[in-house]
């Protein structure tokens, strides 16, 4: 279906004022040192080798994946990254609901995509400084296919050593996801409710 002239306004809106305000809702970390971010992260490539060596059903394996998202992922700041702008308006109350909607989105999003990992592996290679924290590069190997990096981005900027942020083959989590939720609260008429509502679903 077309997108309507009020559709497009509204979502060049957010969009504009989403952009305007990226730094300071931008995760902003404190001094995690590279041993700490490594050790979470082979913690983390622990886990999930296991589940993806498991032979479980998807199912079972989609709320292994959320279990470790929740443990290691700095569910919060990514929540709140990815609502952009409207982050501000929400309430207390909202921002708490769609936290708890958002860790079962992103962790069966991403756990489908682990689960491609079957047969294969995730070693972590090396980390680094980066400008809004530790970057821990990691490779995936898999049968039949090349290898390719997947990189988490870690502070302690919650209080603890999480990751805030997934590259993929290049593709940044934080900003796919933020621009996922925009469209999607776009669709529902900036109804955050609706949206917190419907986004386990997703």
């Amino acid at each position: 279906m077309p997108t309507s002239p009020v559709q497009m306004n509204r979502r060049s809106l957010l969009l504009g004022a989403s952009a305007t305000t990226a730094l300071m809702l931008a995760p902003v970390a404190r001094a995690a040192t590279l041993d700490q971010a490594r050790g979470l992260v082979d913690l983390l490539v622990r886990d999930v080798n296991a589940v993806i060596a498991s032979g479980k059903a998807e199912a079972a394996m989609l709320r292994d994946f959320e279990t470790i998202f929740s443990r290691y992922a700095d569910v919060p700041t990514i929540a709140r990254y990815t609502l952009g702008n409207e982050a501000r308006r929400a309430t207390p109350a909202q921002m708490q609901q769609f936290t708890a909607a958002f860790r079962t989105y992103i962790a069966r999003k991403y756990g489908r995509r682990f689960r491609e990992f079957i047969g294969g592996q995730i070693e972590v290679r090396d980390a680094r400084n980066v400008p809004n924290g530790v970057e821990v590069e990691t490779m995936a190997i898999l049968r039949g296919q090349t290898p390719f990096r997947v990189d988490f981005q870690v502070s302690d900027r919650s209080g603890q050593v999480l990751f805030f942020n997934i590259i993929i083959e290049g593709i940044n989590m934080l900003l796919s996801e933020r621009t996922e939720m925009l469209a999607l609260l776009d669709q529902r008429r900036g109804d955050i409710d609706r949206l917190i509502a419907e986004l386990p679903q997703s």
